[in-house]
């Protein structure tokens, strides 16, 4: 707190808000843009419309919303935003699909790898883990102490700090 001037205290407050409002938008512009590449049109595209809902209960703006379409789309010059999909374990041989929207996925590969190689995970490879989540209730995990209760749920943490990420699933009971 600066006590003595006004400014100084409205800019680290509205610098942070501005900060996590931006990390919400980029998120919310990707959903928008993969939703688009099945049709640009809201009334014959649900998941469209939902992201377009999403976006806007967020405030975010029609231009950015409209840009964020035609990106989808394939109508605006620039980096296309792909799906990916990671299978991968956890710590304890937690099963873990982890859903990405990037413009770069060797980038975001290097980020899984390095961010699960830290929590004494790995990267399964494709069909090594979906058939898990086709029956969740069969394969539900019991972690073993807080420690790993700990570190697991940390994981997620870091997995979700990243803006490329936008959905992960587990077989974990926490």
């Amino acid at each position: 707190m600066s006590g003595h001037s006004k400014w100084a205290t409205i800019k680290r407050a509205k610098g942070a808000a501005d900060a996590k409002r931006g990390a919400l938008f980029t998120k919310l512009s990707k959903n928008i843009s993969i939703a688009a590449k099945k049709g640009k049109d809201p009334e014959m595209n649900p998941a469209l419309r939902l992201a377009i809902d999403t976006a806007r209960t967020a405030n975010m703006t029609k231009d950015v919303i409209e840009r964020a379409i035609l990106r989808g789309a394939g109508e605006l010059p620039g980096q296309q935003i792909e799906e990916v999909t990671y299978e991968c374990y956890g710590p304890g041989g937690v099963a873990l699909m982890v859903r990405c929207a990037t413009d770069n996925t060797n980038r975001t590969a290097s980020f899984m790898k390095s961010t699960l190689s830290a929590y004494g995970g790995n990267l399964g490879g494709p069909g090594s883990v979906r058939y898990i989540f086709k029956q969740p209730d069969v394969y539900k995990m019991t972690l073993p102490d807080e420690a790993a209760k700990e570190k697991f749920a940390q994981l997620l943490e870091d997995l979700e700090d990243n803006e490329d990420v936008v959905d992960i699933t587990h077989n974990a009971q926490l």
